[in-house]
């Protein structure tokens, strides 16, 4: 009942055990820690080379994880390729980090599994104990921080605030699910100035979260939730769909088609996985607009990540007639070789270089070269964080097609938006 039949390890069970034991011993001389040793890949030697050597390959992982042991400290197999290491700390975490570092070592040689070396990677995780902890929590912390080192690279401590913040994640990202489904998300609409008449020449949407019991949700909080967790595809789907039908619904209150577009901020996680197109091409259709009234604003990350999908993209949306925007132009890596490559037509420069240029003579130079290579391509410029109308004034004055930002609105409701954009036509 206490132990692995395939290692001859104590078990999850007794691995429990032992921890609550060592809870009854702790003392300001004699501390303990908790490592999970997971190991890394495991799946895919299983796959390719079967089950019988994936055993051997447990057997041998768990023999070495004894070399790196001290007397008294206790190793179990607590899962299928993971390992619990409960130790007694003389030097506090030191001596955890140091228990982390021995395994690394007797890991670092290639293993010999059916006449092949393979080199096996871990990642390792360390809780420590406190007096009256339920030895439970205390093994879930240690899988914590093994996600943590996954990430990271190198051995983790556990540390509270990051899993508050996870949970908190992950709580959003379960109420942020509901919310798309209950259509609670509103979009607002920042104008798009021309610094030339003054006049409204677009909005960009962007996704607001009112949350009942929470209050207003940052979209620097619950964006990246979205597109870890995939989110981001049904949110993308509805900002488009909702943006162009706001649209439309101004065209017909006008009654007319008005001078005016729509900016959609895409993610480069829909780059990769949604049809891109497709999500605009049906935004379209629905709300009866031409393909020159929605501009898809894309970051250089989205390029980067798989510069030929990036291109396929681009070029099935202006097959539509829609404008391509490259966003926070100058913040990402992009080579100058993409600009030239693909058909964008605007670049948005991003507001960290846009509000230094009043004081900062490297921001003023930044924001030239940008404006140069734009003209020469011949593409478009929009400047974001306009805050002053000194800004407003020496970006017009250096060429600059349009401007957003606080000094003309910020983001409004569609009912504001649209009486905005009469506003400054009359």
């Amino acid at each position: 009942m206490l132990r692995d039949s395939l290692t001859g390890l104590p078990n999850r069970l007794a691995f429990t055990e032992a921890v609550e034991k060592a809870g009854e011993t702790l003392s300001r001389d004699l501390g303990h820690a908790v490592l999970v040793v997971d190991m890394l890949r495991f799946s895919r030697i299983n796959e390719s080379m079967g089950g019988i050597a994936g055993d051997e390959l447990l057997i041998t992982f768990a023999r070495r994880l004894v070399l790196a042991l001290r007397a008294g400290d206790i190793l179990a197999r607590t899962g299928g390729n993971e390992f619990g290491i409960l130790v007694s700390l003389r030097r506090g975490i030191g001596d955890a980090l140091k228990a982390a570092e021995r395994i690394h070592k007797v890991m670092a040689a290639p293993f010999k599994i059916s006449e092949l070396e393979i080199r096996v990677e871990c990642a390792i995780g360390l809780a420590m104990m406190h007096a009256g902890q339920d030895p439970e929590e205390l093994f879930r912390n240690a899988q914590f921080a093994v996600k943590q080192a996954k990430g990271a690279g190198k051995p983790q401590v556990y540390e509270p605030q990051q899993a508050t913040e996870a949970r908190r994640r992950f709580s959003i990202e379960t109420e942020l699910r509901r919310a798309i489904e209950k259509e609670e998300l509103k979009l607002f609409y920042q104008p798009l100035i021309n610094l030339k008449s003054g006049e409204v020449a677009g909005f960009e949407a962007l996704a607001r979260w009112e949350h009942e019991d929470r209050g207003e949700i940052s979209p620097s909080e619950f964006i990246p939730v979205a597109e870890e967790s995939g989110l981001i595809l049904h949110l993308g789907r509805w900002a488009m769909d909702k943006a162009a039908h706001t649209l439309a619904d101004w065209d017909r209150k006008a009654g007319k088609p008005l001078p005016l577009y729509v900016g959609v901020n895409l993610s480069a996680i829909q780059v990769a996985r949604d049809d891109v197109a497709a999500l605009v091409s049906s935004a379209l259709k629905s709300s009866g607009l031409a393909g020159k009234r929605i501009t898809v604003e894309l970051t250089e990350s989205s390029i980067v990540q798989d510069p030929a999908r990036a291109t396929r993209v681009f070029e099935a949306l202006k097959a539509l007639d829609a404008t391509v925007a490259m966003d926070d132009f100058g913040t990402g890596y992009s080579s100058l070789a993409y600009l030239q490559r693909l058909p964008i037509d605007v670049l948005k420069i991003d507001r960290s270089f846009v509000t230094g240029m009043m004081v900062d003579p490297d921001s003023v130079a930044i924001v030239r070269a940008v404006l140069g290579l734009a003209e020469a391509l011949g593409m478009s410029t929009t400047a974001e964080g306009v805050e002053t109308v000194e800004l407003a004034t020496t970006l017009a004055a250096l060429g600059c097609a349009s401007g957003q930002g606080f000094h003309f609105a910020r983001p409004l409701e569609a009912e504001a938006a649209f009486a905005y954009a009469e506003s400054r036509r009359q």
